[in-house]
Parts: C-alpha cells; structure tokens; sequence
C-alpha cells in the first residue's frame, strides 16, 4: 500500500505563500489521481485540487479562487501544492491523498491511501 508524506506546512502571516509536498512511493504519481484535501477544526474535510495521472487538474474554485496550483514531478514522484495569497480561513491540517484512475476526484471516498497532513496556520 502506497505511503504519503507531506510536508512544507507551518505558521505564516495573511498575504503569505507556501508550497506543500507529498511524497510518494515511485510512479504512484504515474498510476493514480493525487488530490490534496483540508480538514479545518469542527468542519469536514474539503475538496481542495487533484491532479490527473496525465496532468490534469482539477480545483474547488470556490475555496481556492486561483491562488492555488497543484503539480506533479513524474520523476521525484511529487505531488505539490503552492499556496499564495493565504488567509486566515485556509488554516487547516492539508492531506495528500491517492485515488484509482476513473474515480471522482473530488470526493474523498475516491481515495484509497492518505498521508498523515500537515498543519497550515494563518495568521491575521
């Protein structure tokens, strides 16, 4: 079963920027769909973005409003998440996620493996 790791979160100021990252086992970047969920206190987990085996993307434009933009590298077997333009109401614990190919890749319930998230806190 794949492994995710994340990393890159921490504490920044409203207007900030942060990449994240999800390491993965090699080519699982190749063979499933990667998204990147959030999961404030008191609130259930939210859509963020994913990408597609070959690249495409997908974005809950509502919480993200172009600011952000997730990427793979194929060769690092990567996933990213750069954030700009923080604001408070992005504080929440972000997790990397795997899902099949095929699968709706905006529903959790696609996904098969999760990583352990990592705390992204935005101050006012």
């Amino acid at each position: 079963q794949a492994q995710l790791v994340e990393s890159g979160g921490g504490l920044v100021q409203a207007g900030d920027s942060l990449r994240l990252s999800c390491a993965t086992p090699p080519r699982t970047v190749m063979w499933y769909t990667m998204g990147w969920f959030r999961q404030a206190i008191g609130k259930e987990r939210e859509f963020v973005a994913a990408i597609s085996r070959i690249g495409t993307t997908t974005y809950n434009t509502d919480t993200v409003k172009g600011r952000f933009t997730i990427s793979k590298d194929d060769r690092k077997s990567t996933v990213y998440l750069q954030m700009n333009s923080l604001q408070p109401e992005d504080t929440a614990v972000y997790y990397c996620a795997a899902a099949r190919p095929g699968t709706p890749s905006a529903v959790a319930a696609s996904y098969e493996t999760w990583g352990q998230g990592t705390q992204v806190t935005v101050s006012s």
